[in-house]
């Protein structure tokens, strides 16, 4: 199983909540589809007990100063788009600002899954057989809901998950 999150922005009350799913699901890894924001925010992914790998989002300035915090506590920095293989699953892991690329993607048959983030939509669409995965967003800060998502790996269920923020 695997873990997917998008658009923390620096929420470190949503990220920690975040981790405590995850690690409580016991994912094999979590992907980050961008708009971490701040390297500070590191601090709440520390507890992460799977590999975490992340690509930039469109909010996400200090991107040197992210990548190396990241890296201290075993984060995989994918920079804009990451071509991920996991357990058999090939996985196209992007922020999603450009969404001829994502259409691009799932239509090529190149990968089993496309992971995005951006609109803040959490959605499942499928196109032309490849499911493309938004969880959302972790921060809720413009649906109102901090979401993540859980794919099963063998089947590609999909399960979402709202965090209840305190």
């Amino acid at each position: 199983m695997i873990g997917i999150i998008s658009g923390s922005h620096d929420n470190l009350t949503a990220i920690r909540k975040a981790v405590e799913f995850f690690n409580k699901k016991q994912v094999k890894a979590v992907l980050h589809a961008g708009d971490i924001i701040s390297p500070f925010t590191v601090k709440a992914f520390k507890e992460l007990t799977p590999k975490l790998y992340f690509v930039f989002g469109n909010n996400d300035g200090d991107r040197v100063t992210l990548t190396k915090r990241f890296e201290e506590i075993g984060a995989v920095s994918c920079g804009d788009f990451g071509d991920l293989t996991i357990d058999g699953l090939h996985i196209a892991l992007l922020h999603g600002t450009d969404e001829t690329l994502v259409k691009a993607l799932a239509k090529s048959g190149d990968f089993d899954v496309v992971i995005r983030g951006h609109t803040h939509e959490l959605g499942v669409h499928i196109l032309e057989g490849t499911p493309i995965i938004n969880p959302g967003e972790c921060a809720g800060v413009l649906s109102g809901k901090s979401t993540v998502v859980t794919l099963e790996i063998a089947n590609l269920n999909v399960e979402i998950a709202e965090l209840e923020l305190d």
